[in-house]
């Protein structure tokens, strides 16, 4: 038997229940779980209204995870849990097709990459996939104070960008997207905010990083240069925002949306490898709280609360 956490309905926390040891098929690997983040995906499945549908229940939640296979190695894996029928990362073992394991260095943070994982990913993605980021590039990213907007201002840095912005709610999430690399930052306030964030550009702005969408974004794309782009992948502040054409005909205006669900396998492996050398060396971290799997109910509440300190990670002890 092994332990997880079951979502019996949606819209409620998951708790802890014995399950049945999960039996690899053929092309699986057996992954002693280290640690998984209760990340935003997995709470939008779980609430039920997501654009994958209401997922059958009961269900183990977790979309990604870490540890270790039976030789010891240090690995990252996905799962589609939530998106299509079966169980995720947040059990002691689990069973994951081989496709969806990606090998980690020795020397790897495990709760700092489980942190990351797929935020980061999609913050290196839309940037320089996406984004076609180049090295002396000016950036704005929106919603910095996040873990997706504090990825990006470092992987802004560490890419070349000539100089970062971040906006973001809060003194605190301001102060440490600061610490994290921006070179400036803007709080993201209603009144004024396109004057503040003008002020705040060392000239023409050429790529904007947009996990938030909203009327952030709508004000955000004014001050781009022309043909410069945004790039989209989240709606935290807002599912539309109000574009209005004569900005992006002006400037002649890119607006890119991007989703992790587009990578494939190898692209996938081959971005996290690269987030995991950047943890390994300490040039790339994201806020995050420990906690207990045993607390995995209440952890959970807090964070579809807003209530942690960042991503919550569970260890498994």
């Amino acid at each position: 038997m092994i332990t997880a956490a079951v979502l019996t309905m949606c819209g409620t926390a998951p708790v802890l229940a014995q399950r049945p040891a999960p039996v690899p098929g053929d092309d699986d690997l057996t992954v002693a779980v280290a640690a998984v983040p209760i990340t935003p995906l997995d709470l939008l499945c779980a609430s039920g209204k997501s654009y994958f549908g209401t997922p059958v229940t009961p269900y183990v939640p977790g979309v990604q995870g870490v540890g270790r296979l039976a030789d010891g190695s240090p690995v990252w894996f996905a799962t589609p849990a939530g998106m299509r029928p079966g169980d995720g990362s947040m059990a002691t073992v689990v069973t994951v097709p081989a496709a969806d394991v990606v090998r980690l260095p020795d020397d790897v943070p495990l709760e700092l990459i489980s942190a990351l994982g797929l935020s980061a990913m999609a913050a290196q993605a839309a940037l320089y996939r996406a984004g076609d980021l180049a090295a002396g590039e000016h950036v704005v990213v929106l919603g910095a104070g996040g873990v997706v907007g504090q990825a990006a201002v470092q992987l802004a840095r560490l890419g070349g960008a000539r100089r970062v912005i971040a906006v973001a709610r809060g003194a605190e999430s301001l102060a440490r997207a600061a610490e994290l690399g921006a070179d400036a930052i803007v709080p993201l306030l209603p009144d004024g905010f396109e004057q503040r964030l003008r002020a705040a550009a060392d000239g023409p702005v050429d790529l904007i990083l947009d996990p938030i969408f909203g009327a952030p974004a709508a004000t955000a794309l004014r001050v781009l240069r022309p043909g410069g782009r945004l790039v989209n992948l989240g709606s935290s502040a807002g599912a539309t925002a109000p574009i209005d054409s004569a900005t992006l005909r002006g400037g002649s205006l890119r607006i890119i949306g991007y989703t992790n669900n587009s990578l494939s396998a190898a692209e996938r492996a081959e971005l996290l490898t690269g987030i995991a050398r950047h943890a390994a060396a300490g040039r790339l971290t994201v806020d995050h709280e420990v906690v207990p799997f045993e607390q995995v109910t209440a952890a959970w509440e807090r964070q579809a609360a807003g209530l942690a300190h960042g991503r919550i990670v569970l260890t498994m002890g």
